[in-house]
Parts: C-alpha cells; structure tokens; sequence
C-alpha cells in the first residue's frame, strides 16, 4: 500500500493536492485525529488490494507537533508501512494575498492577531515536518494546471522526484521586482514594441510580438547565455536542497519583451531536466507600455 502524508502550510494548497490524488484514484481521508491514523491503516491494509493508495491530508486544525507526527512516523513504519510526506508550502506574500482574498482568518492567529503572526507560528509549528518531507511542492508561482501535472508525475507515473522547481515569470519594472525573485533579469535594451502602432496593444503571447523580439540579435544572445547558466546553475541549486527558484524577466510594463523571453527561455529548458518548470506573466493584463 502507498501511503501519503499530504500537508503544509495553510493557503499552500494541500486540500487542492488531496483532491486531484483523489481524481487519480487514492483513497483521502482530511484532518483524522492523529491517534486514529495507525489503526485506520490496519483495517485497510486488511483489505486486500482495495485501498493500495492512500493520501492522509493533516494540517494544523487536528494539533500537529513535531512529537505527534514523529510518534505516528515511527509507528507506521515499525508496522510496516512505508510512508511518504508531501508538503505543500507558499511564500508568506501569497499566502497573506490569498487570506485576504478568501476574508478568511487563519487558524494560527487569534482575532487580535495579523495574518502574518499566525502564518509565522504555523511555520515554525511545522519546520520539523517541513525537514522530513520527501517531496515540497511551492505553489507560489504554480498554475492549477502545474501543481495536476507534478502531482501525477510523482504519484501516478511514479517518476523520479527532484524537489526544484523552476518558475519563469514575466514583469515590469514599472510595476516592481517581484519579492520572490532569486534570479532578476532586465531586458529593456531590447527595442520596445509598445512604440510600434500595429504591434503597441498587442503582447508577447502574439506571435507578431514575438517574431519583432526575437529579429534582433541581442534578443538570441540573451537566450543562448541565460539559458546556459541555468542549466549549470540547476544541478548546484539542487545539490543544496533548494526546493523554489524564480527567474524574472522584466522590461517597462511587462507585457512585450519580457513575456516573449520568459516564453522562450521556457521552451529551451523544457523537458532539459528532472526539475519541474512553469512558465506565469503577471504584469500582461496591466495597461501601459
């Protein structure tokens, strides 16, 4: 039997993560009473070959500590049980964003308190998990779509994991750095599209916007010399744990020559390696040059 510990920061998306292992056919079972668990697992493995995958989702809602989760840990796997951990994490940026969205309170903080202070106890609440983890997936910068297609390649197509994921994100600086940014680049020595009428409303997802970028010499040279380095860069990023990377690409506004290197650097370092690899633009919507 396989068996799933999903859990995480709270707003990192771990209940979206029990619902797609649903749909790929494991058995979830949400937030049960930590000294249930050793039991429920008993009277499966009974079973026979009815329950042969299973997802436990566990958040702070059903008390987790450190000591709990190592008791359970050690127990299940003196029975036996094989047992993996996926933790589902986000920056407090997001996280904050995505409170503030929802106008729900957190479950770490107390009326009185800021979203913040109960999102800095649940980390340190959860940092030994976070250290246990087999797989961290961070959805700060991952579509929906992304975090389906990580989840059924590690789970469903059993492929083997590589904890880095690599996020290409498109900005303007006009509009700021993104705090989140490891690696910022800056490609405002390109010639600006915006100052071309047929090309001015339109964006580096059309292909005319595109095709104006990439005429310029500079526009390869970038690409061969940034992709380059990230691909010496990844496997030493990797080798040292790091489970999150962004790379920006920024211009003015974020909406030509930015979009149409982050789309490009994307397709060379598709499919290059075992890391995961999204691509998001965020200033594309925006108005302005």
């Amino acid at each position: 039997m396989r068996f799933v510990i999903v859990t995480g920061m709270s707003g990192g998306g771990r209940a979206t993560a029990l619902k797609m292992l649903e749909d790929a056919g494991y058995y979830c079972v949400d937030n049960m009473p930590i000294p249930l668990i050793t039991g429920l697992m008993e009277l499966m493995d009974q079973q026979g070959g009815e329950y042969s995958k299973v997802a436990l989702g566990l958040d702070v809602r059903a008390g987790l500590n450190f000591s709990d989760t190592e008791t359970l840990l050690e127990g299940l796997k003196s029975s036996g049980y094989s047992v993996e951990i996926l933790f589902m994490n986000a920056s407090d940026e997001v996280l904050i964003k995505r409170y503030k969205e929802s106008r729900r309170n957190h479950p770490m903080a107390s009326v009185d308190d800021r979203i913040e202070d109960g999102i800095r106890r649940e980390r340190e609440l959860l940092a030994g998990l976070l250290g246990k983890a087999d797989y961290v997936i961070d959805t700060s910068n991952l579509l929906t779509r992304d975090l389906k297609t990580e989840l059924e390649r590690i789970f469903v197509a059993n492929e083997e994991y590589n904890s880095l994921m690599v996020s290409i994100l498109s900005f303007g600086f006009k509009n700021g750095i993104p705090q989140d940014a490891d690696l910022v680049f800056d490609v405002r020595f390109l010639p600006n599209p915006f100052y071309i009428d047929e090309l001015k409303h339109k964006t580096g997802l059309d292909r005319e916007v595109r095709d104006y970028v990439l005429s310029f010499p500079e526009a390869g040279g970038f690409l061969d010399r940034c992709a380059d380095m990230l691909e010496f860069l990844i496997p030493h990023y990797v080798s040292e744990g790091k489970y999150k990377l962004v790379v920006a690409i920024g211009c003015t506004g974020g909406k030509h020559r930015s979009v149409t290197l982050a789309h490009s650097l994307y397709e060379r370092l598709k499919n290059k390696g075992d890391y995961g690899l999204n691509l998001s633009h965020r200033d594309v919507g925006r108005a302005g040059k």
